[in-house]
């Protein structure tokens, strides 16, 4: 469901799809730009955490405060300063879906660590985003609709609607059609998204992939009843 914040063009409430409900968790672009309208439209949705994906050393100042209240909590996703990111930045930024399985296989705990921020957040709506709400914000939101058995085609519309809604923000950085790019990409390897992303939800085993890789039983409880049941009034 698209959320209308003012100031940001990419929230979408994740509910609805597979077993998630509606008002748990929102993904989005980095909250930067939103007004004092938006911010006060993020609140009364009920969200109370905020996740930033990004590395340390990429926030940008918000135009104006955050709501008194609100937590805000950095789990990056990026494995900075490794040969695999120095490969994938060489080879697509970590921009596209190729480096899906690699990250998922050779850095778990850097999914799993977010996972968990998700699980353990105060209650209320827990918002996530890394930069664009694209790639970074697409991983974490495939894993958390994977367990929530979300169909393949939902996650894969989920993912492709990015590149819709950040249009206008990529075209005001002056960089070429993303969605033309990131295809022309796949294409030199011989994939396409829907079957990039296909490939990574179906070697995706739930919860197996969460609880090998360091999630508690105890996590994985609390992570499912935020993520399928209705809040305690």
């Amino acid at each position: 469901m698209e959320l209308s914040w003012d100031g940001c063009v990419n929230a979408r409430d994740l509910g609805g799809m597979g077993r998630l409900r509606p008002g748990a968790v929102v993904r989005m672009e980095a909250p930067t730009r939103l007004s004092e309208a938006g911010w006060s439209a993020v609140w009364d949705y009920g969200v109370r955490t905020v996740i930033d994906l990004r590395n340390p050393d990429e926030p940008e100042p918000d135009h104006v405060p955050r709501p008194a209240g609100l937590t805000t909590l950095n789990t990056p996703l990026d494995p900075v300063g490794t040969p695999f990111y120095e490969h994938w930045c060489k080879t697509d930024y970590l921009s596209s879906p190729l480096h899906y399985p690699g990250l998922l296989a050779e850095f778990p705990e850097l999914v799993v660590g977010a996972v968990r921020a998700i699980a353990n957040a105060a209650p209320g709506c827990v918002v996530f985003h890394c930069a664009t709400g694209k790639d970074r914000t697409g991983l974490l939101s495939l894993v958390l609709l994977t367990l929530a058995e979300a169909t393949p085609d939902e996650i894969i519309a989920d993912y492709l609607l990015t590149y819709e809604r950040m249009k206008p923000r990529f075209e005001e950085m002056g960089v070429r059609d993303q969605l033309g790019a990131v295809t022309e990409l796949l294409t030199a390897h011989g994939t396409t998204f829907e079957e990039s992303l296909t490939s990574t939800i179906a070697t995706l085993r739930m919860p197996d992939f969460l609880l090998d890789n360091g999630l508690s039983d105890t996590d994985l409880t609390a992570l499912r009843t935020r993520l399928t049941q209705p809040p305690v009034k």
